[in-house]
């Protein structure tokens, strides 16, 4: 027999349980409330919060945290405050655990943190300027002492190359299948790591004979753009404005960074390279490479190269400015893009 008033009454019970005193209920309660009702803040500001009690319930303690990162506690909702000097740039999210009347509830406001100070603006001479293949779609540039590894796109025509970066001459090759369009690369203990935009798999090779050795995958970040590493850790462009970490062994991302200069985010993160401590990121369409601090995502500078892709051979296919490599020369990036027929050396000064 049936007692659809008994199962809808057990229904009712479980939905009840399922729901707790998150949600709906915790907003009718109790809200996040930032001094002078702030929703960006630099990463030297301190936070300031309370909670406003709109039922005026008794509070016994609240949990402050961000990200899932714990912060801070309290015994009331008055005025507390939070330093945001560890964290890292871009929309951040607050969570406030209350325990009031000895249930818990849950509330979230977000915000975002921008660097502290304005870009350094650099500019460039250049220094000497090399041949290059004027068919290559460039996608990523890396030396290894003084061999240039490039990576090329666009579909049936996707490459990875060894080359002698004096002449153009390309001294091994390899051709990626038809279906996949090659993206960024970098180098780790003798093995290049190469990047696929829209196919969410990556290529590994040997150094050495460009013997592809291995795939790996990727699954959270949104496409494969830019590679560099560090010596330990290997950074992931998406084309967004976040640099994914990937663990050097299983190529697994563990984390992002996201781009902001004391105004804004960075869009479009493209080729990336390691020079000094820092990842410099072309930015995709624009004249420009940001020199982006790869702790908590701050752009301390922003290189203009307007005017390079003027002193290439002009042609129905030149595209962007796309392919920065460091050397280990101070100062000094080599500097190309995608079809053009000169690569260049390039001093970086201040503008």
């Amino acid at each position: 027999m049936n007692h659809p008033k008994i199962f809808g009454l057990i229904f009712l019970v479980l939905f009840a349980i399922s729901c707790g005193n998150d949600g709906k209920n915790s907003n009718e309660l109790f809200a996040i409330q930032f001094e002078e009702s702030k929703k960006s803040f630099k990463v030297e500001d301190e936070l300031a919060l309370s909670i406003q009690n709109k039922k005026n319930s008794e509070i016994q303690k609240i949990e402050y945290s961000i990200d899932g990162i714990a912060l801070l506690t309290s015994q009331s909702g008055a005025s507390n405050k939070i330093q945001l000097k560890d964290l890292k740039m871009g929309i951040r999210k607050l969570e406030a655990k209350i325990l009031s009347d000895d249930d818990t509830y849950t509330i979230y406001k977000t915000f975002t943190i921008t660097a502290t100070e304005t870009p350094k603006l650099y500019t460039y001479e250049i220094v000497e300027s090399y041949p290059h293949d004027r068919n290559a779609y460039t996608q990523g540039l890396e030396f290894d002492g003084d061999t240039l590894y490039e990576s090329t796109g666009q579909r049936k025509k996707s490459s990875l190359r060894k080359t002698n970066y004096k002449t153009g001459e390309v001294l091994k090759k390899v051709q990626l299948a038809d279906q996949f369009f090659g993206e960024g690369l970098t180098i780790l203990n003798d093995k290049i790591y190469q990047l696929t935009w829209q196919s969410k798999t990556g290529f590994i090779y040997d150094k050495a004979t460009l013997e592809k050795k291995g795939t790996f995958v990727f699954n959270k970040s949104a496409e494969g753009w830019g590679l560099c590493n560090d010596g330990a850790v290997i950074y992931k462009s998406d084309g967004t404005e976040k640099i994914w970490t990937l663990d050097p062994n299983t190529l697994a991302e563990q984390g992002y960074i996201e781009l902001y200069t004391h105004s804004s985010k960075i869009p479009r993160v493209n080729e990336l390279e390691w020079v000094d401590g820092k990842i410099y990121a072309n930015i995709y369409q624009k004249d420009a490479v940001a020199i982006v601090n790869p702790e908590n995502g701050a752009v301390e500078g922003v290189i203009d190269f307007k005017g390079l892709k003027d002193q290439v051979t002009q042609h129905s296919e030149l595209d962007v400015l796309n392919g920065v490599a460091y050397k280990g020369e101070p100062g000094i990036l080599y500097i190309t893009g995608k079809n053009w027929d000169k690569l260049f050396k390039v001093r970086v000064i201040s503008k």
